[in-house]
């Protein structure tokens, strides 16, 4: 295993003069591109970053907090030899279309992006599948950089600022602004440039592997464990007491998710999570008890307030039986600040692990997170392997998916750890 060299963590990254002094970028070389939308435009633009050479960089624009869905409503690629291409998938996909013939034509390249864990999915359900990936985000975090957001990094290795403040518009507004399409083209611009300087400090630091090994896991698709009951995620939920009062969260939960995804609209944008919790608690009965709950006040809450008040009627009609439970098992560790009064041991063994864990990411530069996930550390912690030992630990971290690299660098300190009394 390389010892990595003197970090880039090490640089400084507040407001020198020399960040100051960054050109920003307004606008891309190339002009802005038109957003290509039928199939026959796509074809040609496959055929096209097909001859191009080298590294393809790719990002998606989402509509976040304004629709229900996570779809991709505009797809930015950029590829030496073939320029910035601007895909706008909604009348492609609604033509019955997807981008599978654009994936082909990348299917042999490395796809480039800046956080890909965000973008996969959306990309995914367009047919647009990586076969090998570089991720610029992951690997400023693996080099040790404090601001891994592209526009830090960017102005950090290449001098360039960019622009952010359409980063959190509504992408699925029609037709889309100039400004918004010049933003979305500089997002792919310096990305392969961005690549190529990681790289560098990757392989100066020793830590090509690691890298590869993340990037490798991010394209099989790391595994997600869908929760059976989304509701429970409801901010402020910890206020609401006994089982039906739950029933009440439960119920007011689904009805705007139901109302959300018929209109294509961000569950918030509906209702907010402080409005259920106010209403699950108040339990009211009728309109006015309604309108006076904090939260239903608003033109939109009350032409639904029909919609609210059954919710709430289904709840008090409701057997005890069917009524959700007030706690829920868990196929994981209890929370941990429960440890030290329910095992004590536990508690210390997780103490002397994060610790383990935190000293080896200092030495690396690394956040901690990314040496080791803080769940796969719980479950080892709360429940370790019999008999302990570095075969048996070696094996948790594997079958927990913590890459080679990770399981190398931790495995003796966590053995050492559990092993203590």
């Amino acid at each position: 295993m390389p010892v990595p060299q003197d970090t880039a963590a090490d640089a400084p990254e507040d407001g020198t003069d020399q960040a100051a002094a960054a050109p920003v970028l307004r606008e891309p070389r190339d002009g802005i591109p038109e957003p290509i939308a039928d199939v026959a435009e796509l074809t040609a633009t496959a055929a096209r970053f097909a001859a191009g050479t080298g590294p393809v960089a790719l990002d998606a624009e989402r509509a976040s907090g304004y629709r229900y869905s996570q779809r991709a409503y505009l797809v930015q690629l950029r590829r030496a030899g073939s320029g910035t291409a601007l895909i706008d998938p909604i009348p492609i996909t609604d033509a019955g279309a997807d981008l599978s013939e654009l994936s082909a034509a990348l299917a042999d390249t490395e796809w480039v992006l800046h956080a890909a864990s965000q973008d996969l999915p959306c990309l995914a359900e367009l047919n647009l599948r990586p076969t090998r990936l570089f991720d610029t985000e992951l690997a400023a975090r693996l080099a040790g950089f404090e601001r891994v957001g592209l526009a830090a990094i960017t102005e950090r290795l290449l001098g360039y600022a960019l622009e952010k403040q359409h980063s959190a518009a509504d992408w699925s507004t029609r037709p889309l602004p100039e400004s918004w399409l010049s933003y979305a083209a500089l997002d792919v611009e310096l990305l392969v440039d961005l690549r190529d300087a990681l790289d560098a400090e990757l392989h100066r630091q020793g830590k090509s592997q690691w890298a590869a090994e993340e990037f490798a896991a991010l394209v099989a698709g790391l595994p997600s464990r869908p929760r059976p009951e989304p509701w429970r995620r409801t901010s402020g939920i910890h206020r609401v007491r006994g089982a039906r009062g739950l029933g009440r969260v439960r119920a007011l939960w689904s009805a705007r998710d139901a109302v959300a995804r018929r209109r294509d609209t961000a569950p918030g944008r509906v209702l907010p999570d402080s409005a259920i919790i106010a209403a699950a608690q108040a339990d009211p009965r009728d309109e006015r008890e309604l309108a006076a709950v904090p939260g239903f006040s608003g033109r939109g809450a009350r032409r639904l307030s029909g919609t609210w008040l059954d919710a709430l009627s289904s709840v008090r009609a409701l057997p005890a039986a069917e009524l959700p439970a007030v706690s829920v098992p868990s196929d994981g560790p209890p929370p941990t600040h429960r440890w030290a009064e329910r095992d004590p041991a536990a508690a210390a063994r997780l103490a002397r692990g994060r610790a383990a864990v935190a000293g080896i990411a200092e030495r690396y530069a690394l956040p901690p997170e990314n040496l080791l996930t803080p769940d796969t550390l719980r479950r080892l912690t709360w429940s370790p392997p019999e008999p302990v030992d570095a075969a048996a630990v070696r094996a948790f971290l594997a079958d927990h998916g913590a890459r080679h690299w990770q399981v190398e660098l931790t495995t003796d300190a966590l053995t050492e750890a559990l092993a203590e009394q």
